[in-house]
């Protein structure tokens, strides 16, 4: 019992800021699912509770989307997607939490020393192959793109909308390439369906909060976000 409160709460906090931000509901949700569960059943719930996120919200945010920088991080997830697969299915979790988590801490310190990025297709590619990586190998999509679009200064609406897009794309196909390959437990799906209620209830506040948000205060948001999630999958990898 204690185990199913904690994580209500975890996927409450994680999917009001997922819905008002666009990207954090992996990068938080997910450290703290693997306190809760095993590593390989930890990442197929957050999978399945961020897809669930990007349906629901999807025709809402649809006219804000940059279609293009959508066609192109999808294409480059295509390469990164199966890429994943192999390290999800082979190498030890452990040591990918240690080598993302510093590289995570590196790019965040730059970001916050002003460094900037200038926007190109092929940079948009490798970050789609990045992410979709990152997805199918522990079900965290979100920190490539949001040091990506925070080093070229992209709006938070176009943010939001834009990598939920992706993710309805990138989650799905990595929960049947994972389903396909390596199986699912009842867990996953129990525990998904307890979380599904709280996972409404955050959407809707997210929604509230989205409006009051500066885009001085997201980059903090931002910023710190990813300091924590660094940190800790540095720290719970050693």
């Amino acid at each position: 019992m204690e185990d199913w409160l904690f994580l209500v709460l975890i996927v409450l906090v994680a999917a009001l800021l997922q819905t008002s931000t666009g990207y954090c509901f992996s990068i938080i949700g997910t450290p703290f699912l693997f306190l809760l569960y095993p590593a390989h059943t930890a990442i197929q719930i957050n999978i399945v509770l961020s897809l669930c996120i990007s349906v629901i919200m999807i025709y809402k945010i649809r006219k804000e989307i940059d279609r293009s920088l959508l066609v192109r991080l999808i294409e480059g997830s295509l390469i990164g997607l199966m890429a994943g697969l192999m390290v999800y299915l082979y190498v030890d979790v452990q040591l990918l939490k240690m080598a993302v988590g510093s590289l995570i801490l590196i790019l965040t310190v730059l970001l916050i020393l002003q460094l900037t990025i200038r926007q190109t297709r092929l940079r948009d590619f490798f970050t789609g192959g990045i992410s979709g990586l990152l997805t199918t190998s522990i079900g965290v999509p979100g920190p490539p793109l949001l040091l990506y679009f925070a080093g070229v200064g992209t709006k938070k609406e176009t943010l939001r909308s834009t990598t939920l897009a992706y993710y309805l794309f990138v989650y799905l196909i990595s929960l049947v390439l994972q389903i396909s390959f390596d199986g699912s437990s009842k867990e996953v799906w129990v525990s998904s369906m307890i979380a599904l209620p709280p996972l409404l209830v955050g959407i809707w506040l997210g929604q509230l909060l989205f409006a009051r948000i500066s885009q001085r205060v997201f980059k903090i948001i931002t910023y710190m976000i990813l300091l924590f999630t660094g940190s800790y999958l540095v720290v719970s990898s050693l």
